[in-house]
Parts: C-alpha cells; sequence; structure tokens
C-alpha cells in the first residue's frame, strides 16, 4: 500500500514511522505537508511530535493547514488515515474524528509503557490483532472527552488497561473518559491513538521484546 507518512514543522516520529512500516511491506514515503497529493498515494499516517510547536493547541494549526484537506479527501473516499499521538490530536482538531484531547489529569508529560485493550476487532487496523497490546506513550494532551459515553463507546477502538487486562483507574494515564485510548470515526477508516505502535515495532527497544505496534501497522502493508 503507497503511503504518505506527513511531516509538519515540528513533526519528530515521521522516519520511525516509515520504518516500521516498512517491515510489514508498505510502500511508505515522508511528504512534507505542503507538498501532499491524495491521488498518489491509497494511505496516510500522521506520525507524533509537535506540529507547530503546538501553539495555541496541540494539533490545532496543523489542522487548519492545506494538507489536512488533502487528508479529509482520502478519508472521504475510504482511504486509510492513521493518527498518532500528536497525528491523533490533529485529526481531533480537524474534525475528521469526534471528541477532545485535553491537558492530563496531573498537567505532567507522561511517558511511559501502557498496556490497551483492542475493543473492537471490525476495523481493518485490528482485524486480525492481538486482544492486548503493549506499547509506549508520550504526550501532555492526551486525555480523550467526549460529551456523549454512548457514541464514546461506540468509537472507541482501544482502551488502556491493567496487568489484568481491565480497564482500571491505575491502567489510565492521562484521565480519559472510559479509560480510551483510541478511537475510530464512523466508517471505520480514519483511527486516532495515542500510544506509539512505531516505537513498539522492534524487539530491540521493547522492553519485553515483543512487537506489539506491528498488529497494527501491517493493514499497511496488504
Amino acid at each position: 500500500m503507497r503511503t504518505a507518512v506527513i511531516k509538519f514543522p515540528g513533526t519528530t516520529c515521521e522516519l520511525d514511522v516509515v520504518k516500521a512500516l516498512k517491515v510489514v511491506g508498505a510502500q511508505a514515503e515522508v511528504v512534507k505537508f505542503n507538498s501532499l497529493d491524495p491521488d498518489r498515494y491509497e494511505a496516510v499516517v500522521i506520525p507524533g511530535g509537535f506540529s507547530f510547536g503546538d501553539y495555541l493547541r496541540a494539533g490545532a494549526i496543523a489542522a487548519n493547514s492545506e494538507a489536512m484537506k488533502g487528508v479529509r479527501e482520502m478519508a472521504n473516499e475510504g482511504k486509510l488515515v492513521l493518527g498518532i499521538c500528536n497525528g491523533f490530536q490533529i485529526l481531533v482538531e480537524s474534525g475528521l474524528l469526534r471528541g477532545a484531547l485535553l491537558p492530563n489529569i496531573n498537567l505532567r508529560f507522561v511517558t511511559r509503557w501502557v498496556r490497551i485493550r483492542v475493543r473492537r476487532k471490525d476495523t481493518p487496523f485490528t482485524g486480525e490483532s492481538k486482544d492486548v497490546l503493549f506499547m509506549p506513550i508520550a504526550h501532555a494532551e492526551g486525555r480523550y472527552f467526549l460529551d456523549d459515553e454512548e457514541i464514546a463507546s461506540r468509537l472507541a477502538v482501544f482502551q488502556y488497561v491493567d496487568e489484568r487486562g481491565e480497564p482500571s483507574p491505575q491502567a489510565n494515564p492521562n484521565g480519559s473518559l472510559m479509560n480510551i485510548a483510541g478511537i475510530t470515526n464512523e466508517a471505520g477508516n480514519v483511527l486516532g491513538l495515542m500510544p506509539h505502535p512505531e516505537r513498539a515495532s522492534f524487539s530491540s527497544i521493547s522492553p519485553d521484546g515483543s512487537r506489539d505496534g506491528l498488529e497494527i501497522l501491517r493493514v499497511f502493508g496488504k
């Protein structure tokens, strides 16, 4: 799958994402935000970092860039769109995903490895995934909120869970509603999540040697 990995000013994870995508066989390349041609690609990934320095709010400026018009066009055509961390924030700010990502409940930047449970297997990203994945987070504004819990429950794809696989308060690193770690749009082709699958795609940097990030990224290699 020919995949564009968008780089905004301040994006930091684009090369890691490209490397992980190539592991699963995707034809991935970095594309500068002002050079995206949506007709050239079958999928797009918006990686993590601090787009435009996170001024105003995380992802707010990038969400209003010309590039996101192309991403919206791709999403409307049913192409795969993945937003990781800051990319998730951009998708929410642009309205491609519902809700908001607020400052962490403790008002601190949180970085650690977490377990997330796959709540839905009916998306292209999770159809063949394991039930629980081990991946790292690194964010200051990752507290997911939506004022309608019924809709949030329907859209939620990932939940932070403890070692028993339960979404306990202790497992929630940022205060997210319902321990939500990632959501999709109604059609299921646009996914945003706070954990970094690209950082969990190489056994050499995983605490337990697992490569659970590939469970999500493998769809780009089809």
